[in-house]
Order: structure tokens, then C-alpha cells, then sequence
């Protein structure tokens, strides 16, 4: 423990005299997220950082969240604590194989979550978040979209509206290999609890949840709600912050083994390294960033519900 205090106490001085700012996504160890300036969703941490004097951004969470970090604030430098932190999602589709799958759909405007490589977010029309996702498709007015690249959100939004929604076939494992048997388990241990539901989860779960929400979500949710018990299907990096900010209630994974490697490959050790040679640098092109930009730009006209 006097390790970590001394790192983290080592960590801020040398931010405030670099004039750098910490981000750190929801998903990330509890030790991370409590030295973080700034903890949340990823795209929401981007867009809070461009709004401050920091001339550098430390992002800890996984490579497509510093690239949005580099989109929307291309005048900062961004750094990643881990250069080999990724998604496996985002990597499932290619800005290649967004041009292939738009040819066989012509005129049908691309709506791209933001767990998306940058440059799959230039070949889009608008990006979308999980919290967002089905007010942004209906924002289009568009009788077809393409939704990018997880399937499980398209299924959720294709619920909720009336649009024919054509889905790329990417998925976060850690959600989508979550099971309606071990949800039941978790449902069964503990009958008076709330099962709250990332939209990245299977239909199959989502329609054992209570109330499906984003990470951001839930958080609220938790904040707001009277219920004292909650199921939470996501990332256990979340449950720090939500026991952290509700201490009288009480939180349990749907699964133990909802662990993302890469979310956790970013430490202590990590984060002063890369602040002390101020790298891995992570910087979209200008060209791609544009292009990004404008996508990310026409998701902040979509009027919030």
C-alpha cells in the first residue's frame, strides 16, 4: 500500500508539472481510476479533456480510446501507458472491410460505435455510444443503417425501432460470451437484486435485465435508484466505482470472469513511465482525423432523450 501511495503521490506532482491530465476509463484497476483526474465512458473522458488547459492527455484504458483522445483534441499530446493495450472489437473490423460492407449496401448511411478504430470512424456517417445508440439510428431517419462494429448493439437497437439495421458481425467477448445459465446463477443467489445490462451483453441477456444501460449509465442509475442490491452485467472494473459511490448498497458481477486482460495491462509502474518519457504517443493523421471528427461531431447534434 506505501508503495502505491508513493507512485500515485510521484505520478500527480509530475502531471501538475507537465501540465498533463489523467483519464482513466470505468473499466480500469481500482488503483488507476482513484489517481485519474477524470474517470468515465470512454468518448465522454475525450471530449471533458478538450475542454481544459492540459497541454498533455494520459489515457489509460485500451489504443481506440487514445485515438478518440487524438481526434478530439488534436492540439494536446496523447499518451497511452500501454502501447499493446487494445480491443478486440475495434479490431475486428477494418477500414477496408467498412468500404466492402457499404458497396453491398449503397446509399445506406453507417452509424459507428465508438469502440471503433479512427480510421473506421472516417469511413462513417455518425458515431453513436451505447447510451446514445438507438436515439442517434432514429436521429437519422433513415428506413435502413448500417451499424458498426458490434452486433449486439445493433440487436438492442433493432428492438427499439422500426429501421432496418444491417450489423457488422464484431462483439466484445467479455460480454458477448456471457451466459443466460450463469446470469440465472447470479439472479438465483441473490433474488432481490436489480440486474443491470450493458447493451454489448447477448439479446439472451438482455432480456433477463431489469434496466440496460451504458457504463456511465448505471452509475446513474445506481446513484438514483432506491433498490439496495444490483447484479451488474459488465466489466468488474465497474463495480469499484459504483460501491465507491453508493457505500450502502451492494453490487455483484453476473460473472467473475467478466475481466478484460487488456483494461488491466495499465498500472502504477505504467502510467509514471509513460509520463516520465511522455510516450507511447498516440496521433491520428490529420487526414483520418478530419474525417473522425466529423462523425463524432454529428453524434453531439443528436438531441439527448
Amino acid at each position: 500500500m506505501k508503495g502505491a501511495q508513493e507512485l500515485t503521490k510521484k505520478i500527480r506532482g509530475l502531471a501538475r508539472e507537465k501540465n498533463a491530465i489523467i483519464l482513466a476509463h470505468n473499466y480500469q484497476i481500482p488503483e488507476v481510476q482513484d489517481l485519474a483526474d477524470l474517470t468515465g465512458d470512454s468518448l465522454a473522458l475525450s471530449i471533458q479533456a478538450s475542454k481544459t488547459d492540459a497541454e498533455i492527455i494520459v489515457f489509460c484504458g485500451v489504443h481506440f480510446m487514445a485515438e478518440a483522445a487524438s481526434i478530439v483534441c488534436p492540439d494536446k499530446k496523447v499518451i497511452i501507458p500501454v502501447k499493446d493495450a487494445g480491443c478486440v472489437m475495434a479490431d475486428m473490423l477494418t477500414a477496408e472491410q467498412l468500404r466492402q460492407f457499404k458497396g453491398r449496401h449503397p446509399g445506406v448511411p453507417v452509424v459507428t460505435y465508438v469502440n471503433s478504430t479512427a480510421e473506421v470512424k472516417a469511413e462513417s456517417g455518425i458515431c453513436c455510444t451505447s447510451a446514445n445508440a438507438i436515439q442517434v439510428v432514429k436521429w437519422t431517419k433513415s428506413p435502413e443503417v448500417i451499424m458498426t462494429p458490434d452486433r449486439n448493439l445493433a440487436a438492442w437497437v433493432r428492438r427499439h425501432t422500426d429501421q432496418t439495421v444491417y450489423s457488422w458481425d464484431g462483439y466484445c467477448p467479455i460480454h458477448d460470451e456471457l451466459t443466460v445459465e450463469a446470469v440465472k446463477r447470479a439472479m438465483a443467489e441473490h433474488p432481490d437484486a436489480v440486474l443491470m445490462a450493458h447493451p454489448e451483453c447477448p439479446e439472451s441477456v438482455l432480456e433477463l435485465a431489469h434496466v440496460v444501460r451504458s457504463t456511465s449509465g448505471m452509475l446513474k442509475y445506481a446513484r438514483e435508484s432506491d433498490h439496495r442490491e444490483y447484479i451488474v452485467a459488465t466489466e468488474t472494473g465497474l463495480l469499484h466505482p459504483l460501491k465507491k459511490q453508493n457505500p450502502g448498497k451492494k453490487f455483484y458481477p453476473a460473472s467473475q470472469d467478466m475481466v478484460c486482460k487488456d483494461m488491466k495491462k495499465t498500472g502504477l509502474k505504467e502510467i509514471l513511465s509513460a509520463l516520465e518519457r511522455e510516450e507511447p504517443v498516440v496521433k491520428v493523421t490529420e487526414e483520418i482525423r478530419v474525417k473522425a471528427y466529423k462523425a463524432v461531431e454529428r453524434m453531439m447534434e443528436v438531441p439527448r432523450d
